[in-house]
């Protein structure tokens, strides 16, 4: 229906060096109507596929183990051309069933999800001046004395452009919204829902409901990009002087609420740390753990983006370059509390502490089976083993099989969806633990959390 093309880009970076992988152009469709008729295809789409996989189960052709017929090869590759096209609550819904974890999605959603976040569509260039020239007016390249029209990265929300500042000759990161996001975050999450339960592509006790009303809340807060400056302003604050991390400057004057105006950051995302000598992957890891530390017990206020192409290495100054702070969140007093005891229990091995701090924050309503309770504390204890030990050596960690190992009976009896702090948090320290054991560090997990939440 639209007309496509392609280039070689980065999707997830601001950064020199390109990360190949394809960007392909295509009109966002930004009215309700229009996003109502491509759900309705997806819809169709499905349903036949399910009913060729039907067929081929029947007949012997498939010997498939999903319990679903829609789970099929055919109809991921449905779903991931569909939701890079649709973007908007289409990926975010995506984001946050791996918030709970992959460890809980059957393998073919898995892939899914990872389809969709290697792909990506941007707008053409009119959508995109369109949107400038509301945003900043008839004369809005005067601002720059270069600006890059083919995006450097696209991804849920909007897109990303390289430039550079006029008046002061700062390279730049543009982040332009893609149209008509917000007002169709509701319709489209409304048809989403219908969609997976039609479909049954989920497990019952992913609480569907509940993921809907936290990612609906999350849209809400990345799609208001003065939110979003206000958030990096913020950490530039909590982090003035860090003599491990940098904040970029906001050019407040030309951002609104559909284009984010920042300095770029030179550094090289993490995704090459890998290469890097074991001390400094060792100081890499350990610094990051610990801003997650800090931003949760010590700030309060946390940018729960785990994607770790979010954290820029630069070899000059010798520090991490933070970006993209749309995902930044406060937490409570009683939120923090009950959480920090529950990580004290686990690095202790209570297991009695365990449960009832699960209690008081909401994981457990306390009329739980023994058989569930166990495998929830059993959970605990292994996602707290990191702080048991002086040094913990994250190239050898075994957690995501051990836990993995216990989801089955979590989602079996579970009666109550997880706190709604806790999609957003513990996808940020899933990423962080993901992001040491990629890098293989050895970190002192135990130290930082007593520097920054007291003796265990």
């Amino acid at each position: 229906m639209f007309e496509n093309s392609s280039v070689e880009a980065s999707t997830e970076t601001i950064h020199e060096t390109k990360i190949p992988k394809i960007l392909k152009e295509s009109k966002m469709p930004n009215t309700r109507v229009s996003r109502l008729f491509h759900y309705g295809g997806l819809a169709i789409g499905l349903g036949i596929g399910a009913l060729g996989e039907s067929v081929k189960r029947a007949t012997g052709v498939s010997d498939a183990k999903t319990s679903s017929v829609f789970v099929n090869e055919a109809n991921i590759d449905r779903l991931v051309n569909k939701l890079s096209r649709m973007r908007g609550a289409a990926l975010k819904l995506g984001q946050m069933l791996s918030i709970q974890g992959n460890d809980m999605l059957p393998g073919p959603l898995e892939q899914l999800i990872l389809k969709v976040q290697d792909s990506a569509n941007y707008m053409p260039g009119w959508q995109m001046e369109k949107i400038m020239l509301t945003e900043l007016g008839q004369d809005w390249r005067k601002n720059f004395s270069y600006f890059d029209s083919t995006p450097i990265a696209a991804a849920s929300i909007g897109q990303v452009h390289s430039a550079e500042l006029a008046s002061r000759q700062m390279k730049l990161a543009i982040k332009i919204q893609y149209p008509g996001i917000v007002a169709s975050i509701d319709s489209d999450l409304a048809n989403l829902k219908t969609l997976v339960k039609v479909s049954n592509l989920l497990p019952k006790g992913l609480y569907l409901d509940n993921t809907i009303k936290v990612a609906r809340k999350e849209l809400l807060w990345e799609t208001d990009y003065i939110r979003e400056a206000e958030c990096v302003e913020k950490f530039q604050t909590l982090l003035k002087n860090d003599k491990n991390f940098v904040v970029p400057q906001v050019i407040k004057e030309l951002s609104t609420k559909m284009v984010l105006v920042c300095e770029r950051m030179m550094g090289e995302p993490l995704t090459y740390a890998v290469t890097y000598g074991q001390v400094l992957r060792d100081q890499i890891g350990e610094n990051i753990l610990h801003l997650c530390l800090r931003e949760l017990f010590e700030f309060k206020f946390m940018q729960t983006d785990p994607n770790w192409t979010n954290f820029f290495y630069n070899k000059k100054t010798r520090k991490i370059e933070l970006i993209d702070f749309g995902a930044s969140r406060s937490f409570d007093n009683t939120f923090i509390d009950n959480y920090l005891n529950i990580l004290k229990s686990a690095s202790k091995g209570d297991r009695e502490g365990c449960a009832y701090y699960s209690e008081q924050i909401g994981f457990l309503t306390g009329y739980e089976s023994e058989v569930m309770k166990n495998a929830h504390v059993d959970s605990i204890l292994t996602l707290g083993e990191p702080f048991t030990a002086p040094i913990y050596d994250f190239s050898k960690q075994t957690i995501t099989k051990r836990v993995r190992n216990l989801i089955p009976t979590m989602l079996k009896y579970r009666l109550t969806p997880p706190p709604d702090e806790t999609y957003s948090l513990h996808r940020k320290l899933s990423g962080a633990f993901l992001l040491c054991a990629k890098l293989g560090s050895r970190v002192r997990c135990r130290k930082l959390l007593e520097e920054v939440a007291g003796e265990i």
